[in-house]
């Protein structure tokens, strides 16, 4: 959490019980030979589910987006309107908000970048969702060489 008073410092946990039950998913329906759902969208070997676990979820205003990445690369958050219990997995594409947050360290920068007009209109978004939920899906997608443990990332509200 973070120090300052009326700061909200939410963090992104990346949820492994829930990708590794997307990716037997895929790999129910590979061993079948089967086709996905109209419109289900599978999980690709470079995308992991996160979760925001909203410990307050009313008067939250979005401050910024808190993203560090160890190495060069890419990452692109993708918000859910899914309320996933553990036994559903299906994610549909449908179910994938706009505008998605895109993040990325060029070689030899110290600084992380974004498109910051879609960063700030899915940060809105994001606290607006956190009146209904206390939990919220994201669909990570790294790329570049870049992987879950490079990433260290958070959601900052004004509480």
């Amino acid at each position: 959490m973070a120090a300052e008073a009326g700061v909200l410092e939410l963090p992104f946990t990346c949820d492994e019980q829930l990708t590794r039950r997307m990716r037997l998913r895929f790999q129910s329906l590979q061993q079948k030979n089967a086709r996905p759902q109209d419109g289900e969208r599978l999980l690709h070997p470079n995308e992991h589910i996160y979760r925001v676990d909203f410990i307050q979820q009313h008067k939250l205003r979005f401050l910024r987006w808190d993203v560090q990445l160890d190495r060069p690369g890419k990452v692109t958050v993708t918000g859910t309107s899914q309320h996933w219990t553990p036994d559903l997995t299906h994610l549909m594409n449908r179910q994938l908000l706009e505008p998605v947050g895109i993040f990325w360290k060029k070689l030899g920068a110290k600084e992380v970048e974004c498109n910051e007009v879609d960063a700030q209109e899915f940060g809105e978004r994001i606290a607006e969702l956190a009146q209904i939920r206390k939990v919220m899906y994201f669909l990570l997608t790294f790329t570049g060489g870049l992987e879950p443990a490079q990433l260290k990332g958070s959601i900052v509200f004004k509480a």
